[in-house]
């Protein structure tokens, strides 16, 4: 099995109480391949510019990223986003956002990606994941990842694409957003259900995320870390583990859902503990499993 992801490669400079970074590795696709690479063969999609660091891509694929898909474009700058996060690292602000060549980007889809099981459309145009599914012989589960973004600006494409896919991950703001049902998230959760896709899992920051489909509905707590120093990627990681997962199990059961909230949860929790992917690069699969283990010893079921 293999999850092949589509989202943004980019620099990220960020500031936070805990310290600051300067266009350091950022971007949906990175974070989200990257998490998934951890427990499946991971295959990123996504286009940078002709300052790209080649380090980057030799970091990717040295944790088992497959980068044939990386377009490098020798006509423009790779995607860059500048944020400040409050004392309360759930709030940030954006400072400075330039799509660069992520403007108007067209996916090109290697031949050798055509047989992936698992598609993960990250933070990208909802067109541009519409044209990436056309591209894909027969996967078995489709998520898309969406942003206020797109819900605001590409309603309509965004419906369009809900159609097509098998589960919507977004937090608890982005669901309401989209549905105008603000009073509870599982109500905007259903009513999400209707658009089209078969499952939603809405995250909630410190309150942890909950899966819901037409008659399953499963919880889990965030995990309970001290060493929060950079939120970014938060989501994105989440995303990809819980494909990872998905993927390794090669089936769509309570169990294996169960298991990849758990251990999306988790690896979300490592990726925070850092800037940028420098905790996440030296985390091993024995590292995650461990956690995973303490994370379940502190559940009571």
């Amino acid at each position: 099995m293999s999850v092949l992801t589509i989202g943004s490669a980019a620099y990220d400079s960020l500031d936070t109480p805990y310290g600051a970074r300067d266009r350091s590795l950022g971007g949906s696709g990175v974070y989200a391949s990257f998490a998934a690479s951890f427990f499946t063969q991971s295959r990123l999609v996504a286009v940078v510019g002709k300052d790209w660091n080649s380090a980057y891509s030799e970091l990717l694929s040295s944790h088992n990223v497959d980068l044939e898909g990386l377009e490098v474009r020798s006509d423009g700058d790779t995607m860059f986003w500048s944020g400040r996060y409050d004392n309360d690292v759930n709030k940030r602000e954006t400072l400075v956002f330039q799509a660069n060549v992520m403007t108007d980007y067209k996916p090109i889809v290697p031949d050798s990606y055509r047989d992936s099981s698992h598609v993960l459309l990250g933070n990208c145009a909802p067109d541009s994941c519409l044209a990436l599914l056309d591209s894909i012989a027969s996967p078995k589960l489709v998520v898309a990842d969406t942003m206020d973004f797109y819900i605001n600006n590409m309603r309509d494409e965004l419906c369009a694409l809900l159609r097509r896919i098998d589960g919507l991950i977004l937090n608890d703001s982005e669901a309401a957003l989209l549905t105008g049902v603000e009073s509870s998230p599982r109500d905007a959760a259903r009513k999400i259900l209707e658009m089209g896709p078969r499952f939603v899992v809405v995250k909630r920051g410190e309150y942890g995320a909950f899966w819901m489909s037409g008659s399953e509905l499963f919880l889990v707590p965030s995990y309970p870390t001290d060493n929060v120093l950079d939120p970014t990627g938060a989501g994105d990681s989440f995303a990809g583990a819980m494909m990872g997962v998905l993927a390794e199990a090669g089936e769509l059961s309570a169990e294996s859902i169960k298991k990849a909230l758990l251990y999306a949860t988790v690896v979300a929790s490592l990726n925070i503990e850092g800037f940028s992917l420098e905790r996440f690069q030296y985390v091993r699969r024995e590292d995650v499993d461990e956690r995973v283990a303490k994370f379940r010893e502190m559940l009571v079921c």
